[in-house]
């Protein structure tokens, strides 16, 4: 049975959400085919006579691809069976059924993706039967990765003297122990998460480094989720790999509570962590549920300094809480800490995304910000009481847009959204004196790490 798996967009990774399930498949028979549209487009050989057609959407943006290119997708394989698995799909199933899916899949998907090639097979296609959202643990094979474009296509390391690796992306656990309520995670797998062993890891790396990687970066959700499991999977890769680097994402609390262990992240090639910071107001924090303050970052921050670790930290920095005052506070943070260069400029203009099942629904006052549920954009709109805070959102995405297609540097897209903020309140513009002596640190050539609209160019992958 001829199987195509496609992938819309994941940060510039190789996807580990395609290659699992491909070993799943040809396991149980399957021809098996991937398509990522970031680097290919939709090709009709490739779908023709395909019987399932399995569309991965691990991020809102991919979500907001697949939507786009299912018509398309249809068209090029009309007897297809339509599956669309991965993070968002359980929280847009009315949708994604709406517009043809049969099969919708969420959680530890393999198994009821090989469930679903054998009912099709037994000539039982119509009804899903399979859990939508599937939690149990399962055994994880070492990931096929050899129907994907090569590494070295996909976006790679990038290193303060100009120098630039090849990169690979692994995944130690799936899910995450921790309930942050703006969390897309959270409403598929309640602070679940799973342990995918060091030896399956281990070989996934070792088919990476022959593959040319020469930095792995972990896609887990946090990767301290498991500390003793991440220490074992590291210990490993070092043992095995001395010169491989890697990064990996951690929250402030988990580098706070395991701050023996980094000095072993750094003795075994650990470069630089990233790390959800979200917010500098503790009120809004709180509200999130990030189970970390202000002051916490800045410990953080220190500690990773001190193992010789770069930290960089991402932010959500307009939400319904969000002010002026506070945004020009977030930004005199950066300065105080020394994090410009630290930041993608992105992570300055990135709004609070509120989707179906999402903890902030509970909030009390929730209800008064948002408003109904609106498909397009696969959330709840909301608005911040200030006006102004809105539109200075839209102003620093279009600046940064505009500017990082220029190649401005971080610096200098800084100085550009520190004078629109104070602009917005009309306030006296302080010169900035030490913004461009801020030291680059390492970062991978993808800086999305949080939802953000199709671009025209991934639009014409179909």
């Amino acid at each position: 049975m001829k199987v195509v798996l496609i992938n819309p967009y994941e940060i510039g990774r190789q996807p580990f959400g395609l290659a699992e399930p491909a070993a799943w498949l040809a396991r149980a028979g399957c021809e098996v085919h991937c398509l990522d549209l970031t680097l290919q487009r939709l090709d009709p050989e490739v779908l023709r006579d395909a019987r399932v057609v399995a569309i991965y959407v691990a991020m809102h943006t991919a979500t907001r691809i697949a939507i786009e290119a299912i018509p398309r997708v249809r068209e090029l394989a009309p007897k297809a069976h339509l599956c669309v698995y991965g993070l968002y799909a359980p929280m847009n199933e009315k949708l994604l059924r709406e517009l043809g899916a049969q099969t919708v899949l969420g959680g530890e998907v393999e198994p009821a993706l090989v469930s679903l090639v054998e009912r099709l097979r037994a000539g039982d296609g119509k009804v899903q039967t399979e859990p939508v959202v599937n939690l149990s643990k399962i055994e994880f094979m070492t990931p096929d990765r050899r129907a994907l474009p090569p590494l070295e296509r996909y976006a790679h390391l990038q290193l303060p003297d100009g120098g630039r690796k090849t990169v690979g992306f692994a995944e130690g656990t799936r899910g995450c122990k921790h309930l942050c309520r703006h969390c897309p995670v959270v409403p598929v797998y309640h602070g679940t998460f799973r342990v995918i062993p060091v030896v399956t890891v281990m070989a996934d790396m070792r088919q990476q480094v022959a593959a040319g990687a020469q930095h792995i970066s972990f896609g887990d959700p946090d990767f301290l989720n498991g500390p003793t499991h991440a220490l074992k999977l590291v210990q490993a890769l070092h043992a095995e790999f001395p010169d491989i680097t890697y990064d990996a994402t951690i929250k402030i609390q988990h580098i706070i509570n395991h701050a023996e262990m980094l000095p072993v992240l750094k003795a075994t090639g650990c470069l630089f962590i990233t790390a959800a910071v979200e917010s500098v107001d503790d009120r809004v924090l709180e509200r999130l549920a990030k189970n970390h303050t202000n002051a916490d970052f800045a410990r953080a921050l220190a500690l990773c300094r001190a193992a010789g670790i770069a930290l960089a930290p991402t932010f959500v920095a307009f939400t319904p809480w969000a002010t002026l005052e506070g945004y020009i506070t977030l930004l005199k943070r950066l300065l105080e800490l020394d994090l410009v260069e630290s930041v993608p400029p992105i992570q300055l203009a990135i709004r609070l995304l509120i989707p179906q099942g999402s903890l902030l629904l509970e909030l009390p006052d929730m209800q008064t910000h948002i408003g109904e549920f609106d498909s397009r954009l696969l959330g709840y709109p909301w608005k911040n009481p200030d006006a102004r805070v809105d539109r200075l959102q839209l102003a620093v995405q279009d600046l940064v847009m505009k500017t990082e297609a220029e190649k401005s540097s971080r610096c200098e897209i800084f100085a550009s959204i520190w004078k629109l903020a104070h602009a917005a309140l009309g306030a006296e513009i302080p010169e900035l004196v030490n913004s461009g002596k801020s030291a680059p640190i390492p970062r991978l050539s993808e800086p999305w790490y949080c939802c953000a609209e199709p671009t025209h160019q991934q639009l014409q992958s179909f």
